[in-house]
């Protein structure tokens, strides 16, 4: 099972071209897909998931195209996007319990096993009977991957998944998601370099509508090693360093502004070498 994606654009009525000649290869596993709000990511995960028609190029899951047989790659999909509604006054159970019927799942006895186990998978069975409106932000995240997973997906897709939620429910949904990813095509749409590093082997950055890299991120990382350096300074030469240098990244640190550069030669002025990390490979990208 692949998905593959090959020249797709989108442009929409406004004239914002969100998509231009996005090409992928996307096998069974973690893929990520890292960028900043306004990339392209969502509209790219809205085309897959068949809610809308790209302009031009195509989209294969194997052997089915997702632009003309739309019905046989909703059978086999599951899709979190970035935002979801929820009944606040119904329970996660009775609510799953409706999904699964929309879903073709109209056998009782199957239907209530794969709810039953979906919460027990989501860690939400304890809380079954409570309605959703009292759900945290990451129950409320967990309830979104159990109706993503009804129908056994062969590819899912979920679109920010952790923005909003705490360390610990964080941990509990990449724990949740490697899981899945053992037998699926697991789409992992996010602009927080974190989620990334800590569960995907293959990615992709995109910027502008565009597919700007590709690879495993300890590879990406790798081909910056030696080239990345770093240096405290104050907030007012902030603009010259930015002149004088490739500034990548600029962050405050015990309210003081620390700059990572990448530099081909080993810079003076006090620059220190640091171990590239993914967030500063995702930065040559965004702000090269």
């Amino acid at each position: 099972m692949k998905l593959v994606i090959d020249n797709v654009s989108k442009t929409y009525d406004n004239g914002v071209k969100a998509l231009q000649n996005v090409s992928l290869e996307i096998p069974k596993g973690m893929f990520g897909l890292l960028g900043p709000n306004g990339a392209g990511k969502s509209t790219l995960m809205r085309t897959i998931a068949t809610l809308q028609d790209a302009d031009n190029g195509s989209i294969m899951l194997n052997n089915i195209s997702v632009r003309d047989n739309k019905q046989a790659v909703r059978k086999i999909l599951g899709y979190l996007p970035q935002q979801f509604g929820v009944y606040p006054k119904m329970s996660a159970e009775v609510l799953l319990q409706h999904l699964a019927v929309l879903k073709g799942l109209t056998k009782k006895n199957e239907r209530n096993d794969m709810v039953n186990a979906l919460l027990h998978k989501t860690n939400l069975y304890d809380v079954r009977k409570q309605n959703l409106g009292g759900f945290s932000g990451g129950m409320k995240q967990r309830f979104g991957i159990a109706q993503a997973l009804l129908n056994n997906p062969r590819l899912l897709i979920v679109d920010e998944p952790t923005a909003g939620l705490d360390p610990k429910e964080r941990n509990r949904f990449y724990n949740l998601l490697s899981e899945i990813a053992e037998n699926t095509i697991v789409i992992f749409s996010t602009h927080i370099v974190d989620d990334i590093k800590e569960l995907c082997t293959q990615m992709a950055i995109m910027n502008k509508g565009k597919v700007v890299l590709t690879g495993n991120p300890l590879q990406l990382m790798e081909k910056l090693h030696g080239r990345v350096y770093q240096k405290t300074i104050e907030r007012r030469a902030l603009d010259a360093y930015k002149k004088q240098y490739t500034v990548i990244n600029d962050k405050l640190f015990l309210g003081k502004p620390i700059i990572h550069i990448v530099s081909d030669t080993v810079p003076n002025d006090g620059f220190v070498p640091i171990d590239a990390s993914l967030e500063d490979v995702y930065f040559t990208q965004i702000n090269p």
